[in-house]
């Protein structure tokens, strides 16, 4: 069995269940080359390097949802409204990926109610999506750094359930060891908006980290759940820093320094979160992660802010979060805008793009990523830190 042949037999989401009687039948998007394909330029020799970096290395996406949606986007909300997401195992067995941190669908999960984020729709939302995954055994939920290696030997996928951001708590600290026990083994401490564990990244007046907030996060350390602070506020994700006993990660992000919005994280939090042995992971959703050189969004303005904060942090302390979907990326953004808090995150002027030309999907992602290192002359060894090597690291340290 080699990583490219991965172990997938064919499996469709539900095909345990009859379509139109069990459930809404949606048109789907499709799951690969959905828009003109893009393969990062190579000679032939560093071609066959990178396919053969793309066979043999550990890789994990530090974020992505695994979800495919609705063609056209804008049945998304009814889609969304069923509580039954597809899984775009198609997809996913033409990527590389070894581990993916799973986040459902978290930014727009409005299962039972207007504005989202609550108790019941999360644990629906994982518990419909892990009954389909028990239902094949190409994909299957990751609870331990061991299932990441077996996972990688196998040519399957070990799925990370992770929840963005910890509002669905709401004051009761015991339903992080609830999560747990579903198999939950990453959480955000906010989404954006403001909650009882501290500051957004949309607030104009960051209050950092409360009182609660300090004990979800020795909780969290506790169980062996990986603290993130993505969509945080700079004083919280740094007052964060300081009560972990354990390294945070920022999964998804990138360089303010490059790109000057609320969405990218300054220099200092930067620092901070490596300092303590963190682990920064690259963010690719549409119109995020721009530069002033690359001011339309493709794999060379993601890049950039890679190569930023690895010349920053160090190259261990970096790895990759590209928050991709199978889908109209751009449209859902339109669709949840409110949601999303869009506009609050950025105010810069930019070059809209229909998709991020190199990193469309999670299959694109993870081979535009080698290639394009293995285009920049990166070594072999540091390649496999960046694509995985530095998030096991992380892992065998925070679920002990």
């Amino acid at each position: 069995m080699t990583k490219h042949d991965k172990a997938y037999s064919g499996y469709r989401s539900f095909d345990y269940l009859e379509q139109g009687a069990d459930y809404e039948e949606f048109e789907l998007a499709v799951q690969t080359e959905r828009v003109p394909s893009y393969l990062a330029p190579l000679e032939s020799e560093e071609s066959a390097r990178a396919d053969r970096l793309l066979e043999d290395t550990l890789m994990i996406s530090l974020h992505d949802h695994l979800g495919c949606f609705p063609e056209p986007i804008d049945r998304t909300k009814a889609y969304v409204r069923q509580g039954r997401q597809a899984t775009a195992f198609e997809g996913l067995a033409q990527s590389h990926w070894d581990c993916v941190f799973e986040n459902f669908m978290d930014g727009i999960c409005q299962i039972h109610s207007a504005r989202g984020w609550k108790w019941s729709e999360i644990l629906h939302d994982l518990g419909i999506r892990l009954c389909d995954l028990d239902h094949q055994d190409f994909v299957f939920l990751c609870r331990g750094v061991a299932d990441i290696e077996r996972a990688h030997r196998e040519g399957r996928i070990a799925l990370v359930a992770s929840i963005e951001g910890a509002a669905p708590i709401e004051n009761e600290l015991e339903r992080i060891e609830i999560l747990y026990g579903f198999g939950v083994r990453a959480m955000g401490i906010t989404y954006s908006e403001s909650n009882g564990l501290g500051s957004g990244l949309k607030e104009a007046r960051d209050g950092g980290l409360t009182s609660f907030g300090k004990r979800v996060v020795e909780r969290m350390n506790k169980v062996g759940m990986l603290v993130d602070c993505s969509h945080c506020g700079d004083q919280t994700t740094l007052d964060v820093i300081e009560a972990s006993t354990q390294p945070i990660a920022l999964t998804h992000i990138g360089a303010r320094s490059l790109w000057d919005t609320n969405r990218m994280a300054p220099d200092d939090v930067l620092k901070a979160c490596a300092d303590k042995g963190g682990l920064i992971g690259i963010e690719a959703a549409p119109h995020t992660t721009l530069t002033p050189k690359h001011p339309r969004h493709n794999l060379d303005a993601y890049m950039e802010h890679f190569e930023y904060i690895k010349d920053l942090v160090g190259l261990d302390h970096v790895g990759f979060g590209p928050d991709t979907l199978y889908g109209d990326h751009v449209g859902l953004h339109g669709v949840y805008k409110s949601s999303l808090s869009i506009k609050e995150a950025s105010q810069l002027d930019y070059e809209r793009v229909d998709y991020v030309e190199g990193v469309e999907n999670p299959t694109e992602a993870s081979i535009n990523i080698v290639r394009w290192l293995v285009g920049r002359g990166y070594s072999d060894d540091d390649i496999a830190k960046v694509v995985g090597g530095n998030a096991l690291r992380l892992l065998k340290e925070v679920w002990q």
